[in-house]
């Protein structure tokens, strides 16, 4: 058996001190996440991202810079992510979008709010990335480079 993290991209969006969380189902309970998820076979990164946050919150999302990217195991017998955090902003909100399967509501909560529901995070990356959000870390999209060939020729 080949061993594979999960690649998953998630969105730091704040307005007005407050950041754009999703409540989901998990088998945990109900969880809070930025808008997160897998990018898709023959996506890059960025339209991974922005597809995410359309899917489970429904707003635009264009992504700004890299907050970071994150390795995360909760133990050795749970899966491993690597995780692109980004932040950007949001526009043209769709009230009668159905969201993703799962996801029960959208929050816009302050950094507080987050870390007093430290216990219902989805994983410790929630609070983390906010914080290294807070601290200013940002890192050009420039980064990210994509070589996907989509030609079957």
């Amino acid at each position: 058996m080949v061993w594979k993290p999960h690649v998953t991209v998630a969105a730091i969006i704040e307005r007005k001190n407050r950041f754009l969380l999703v409540e989901e189902e998990t088998p945990r309970g109900l969880q809070f996440n930025q808008p997160a998820g897998h990018f898709e076979e023959n996506e890059d990164l960025i339209t991974a991202v922005k597809r995410e946050v359309l899917e489970e919150t429904a707003w635009q999302f264009e992504p700004e810079h890299l907050v970071s990217i994150q390795l995360w195991r909760r133990n050795p017998k749970f899966p491993t992510f690597v995780r692109i955090c980004f932040s950007g902003h949001c526009s043209d909100f769709n009230p009668d979008q159905q969201l993703d399967a799962g996801i029960v509501a959208t929050h816009w909560l302050t950094r507080n709010e987050i870390a007093a529901a430290r216990h219902r995070l989805r994983s410790p990356l929630v609070l983390i990335s906010v914080d290294e959000y807070l601290s200013g870390q940002r890192y050009p999209l420039s980064l990210l480079k994509s070589f996907l060939d989509t030609d079957d020729d």
